[in-house]
This record gives C-alpha cells, sequence and structure tokens, in this order.
C-alpha cells in the first residue's frame, strides 16, 4: 500500500464509525410519553473512539550473502608480461669487414649438406684444439657455387693466429668483404629453403642485383646446438 492510500484509509474510517454509533443510539431509545419524562437512569452511551490502523511493519532488513559482500581484500596484480624479442632484421645492409680465417674448402650434394659442412667444421675445429688457438668469431660458409645436384664451399673460422701445419684443402685468407644484406634464419638447415626463398623476393622487389655468392654465418655452435634450434646469419653480397 503506497503512502497516499493508507493517508486516505486512515481519514476516512473514523468518520463511518461515528455515523454508524450515532444511529444505533437513535434506535435504542424509548418512544416518547405524554406524561412527564422521568429523569432517565441509563447512562449516557459515549461513543467509542475508533481504533487508527496499525501503522504497516517495515520490510525486513535485507541480508547479503558472503559471495554478495564485495571483499575489500586487494587482488595481486598479474605478473607483467614476458618482453617481447626484437624482429630479426630482414634485408638491412651493412658492410662487412674482412677477418683473418682459417679456410678448407669442400663441395657436397644437397642430400647431405648439412652433414658435410659439420664435419668441415669438425676439421677445422681439431686442427686449432690442438695447437691450442682459440676462435676470434663464428664459424661460417661461402658458398661459391651451386647447381641442382649440390655445391661448392668454403669453411671459414676467424683466428687471431695463423695455425701450423695445415692439412690438405686447408689456407689461410680473408672473409668476404663489402656492401651486403642481412637476413637472420632460424630453425634447421633443411628449412632454409624457406629463407631464401623469401631473400630471392625481396631482391626482386628492390631490383637488387646480388653477387654469385652468398654467406652463411653461425651465431649459435653448429657442432653442440640442436638442429632445429640453430640461429645462422645470411649475407648477400650486392654487385
Amino acid at each position: 500500500m503506497n503512502r497516499l492510500k493508507s493517508f486516505r484509509f486512515a481519514m476516512l474510517v473514523p468518520a463511518a464509525l461515528i455515523s454508524l454509533n450515532i444511529a444505533t443510539a437513535l434506535a435504542q431509545a424509548p418512544a416518547p410519553s405524554t406524561s412527564s419524562p422521568a429523569p432517565s437512569t441509563s447512562p449516557a452511551t459515549t461513543p467509542v473512539p475508533p481504533t487508527a490502523p496499525a501503522a504497516p511493519a517495515p520490510p525486513p532488513a535485507e541480508t547479503k550473502s558472503p559471495a554478495d559482500v564485495p571483499s575489500t581484500a586487494q587482488t595481486p596484480a598479474p605478473p607483467p608480461p614476458p618482453p617481447t624479442q626484437a624482429a630479426d632484421p630482414f634485408g638491412e645492409e651493412i658492410m662487412l669487414a674482412p677477418k683473418q680465417v682459417v679456410i678448407l674448402k669442400g663441395g657436397a650434394n644437397w642430400d647431405s649438406a648439412f652433414d658435410t659442412l659439420i664435419d668441415s667444421f669438425k676439421t677445422l675445429s681439431g686442427l686449432l684444439d690442438k695447437q691450442g688457438i682459440k676462435p676470434s668469431g663464428n664459424p661460417m660458409i661461402v658458398y661459391t657455387s651451386t647447381d641442382d645436384n649440390g655445391f661448392t664451399y668454403m669453411a671459414e673460422i676467424p683466428v687471431d693466429q695463423e695455425p701450423k701445419d695445415l692439412a690438405k684443402g686447408m689456407s689461410m685468407g680473408k672473409s668476404p668483404e663489402g656492401k651486403a644484406l642481412k637476413f637472420v634464419h632460424r630453425g634447421s638447415y633443411d628449412n632454409m629453403d624457406n629463407t631464401y626463398e623469401a631473400i630471392t623476393n625481396h631482391l626482386d622487389e628492390k631490383k637488387l642485383e646480388a653477387k654469385d655468392t652468398f654467406i652463411e654465418e653461425y651465431i649459435t655452435d653448429p657442432l653442440k646446438t640442436e638442429e632445429d634450434k640453430l640461429v645462422i646469419n645470411v649475407y648477400v653480397p650486392l654487385k
């Protein structure tokens, strides 16, 4: 019941009860006589005041379950995301500086390419280890020619001092120098076809002319790193 309806109900009920009590009193009164009326000994009827309706009870207080009550405890902030790895260079123009290197020439077919390159690195590393010479840079492969069946190459390891008693096929020399484009390959040697395809598309798009050679610098040690975790910089010398 709204407040306006309650107000009207409280005002109308007392008036109705008063009218009803007066009518009842007149009906019960004796008829008038011709003789002098004797004084009435009946007590006067007093109207009973109406009882005001009871005020509506207040609604019960709303109770909340613990789940509805907001917690004041602070939720720990989530850990910050790990730092993202910067994008690898793709087609970055650089200048290659020549380095003194010990060289082992060789050739391989494509089916056994990686195993042949690893054997060349092992041979060069074995020579340096015997003479106590530490490499001064990352091992490299310089491809000198390629065809459908295989390729020829030079395996190179930079050194600060010249080793003695070089084996057959070994020599001292300088690594390639000059303007080149730098690309990065991550993964196995077998998946390098995708990298070289992307390099070819990049050269065609930029209308750049490359020399008839390219260099792979093994940033991760090829003798100790799992093949699918290799990181190799590919340098394409430009004309």
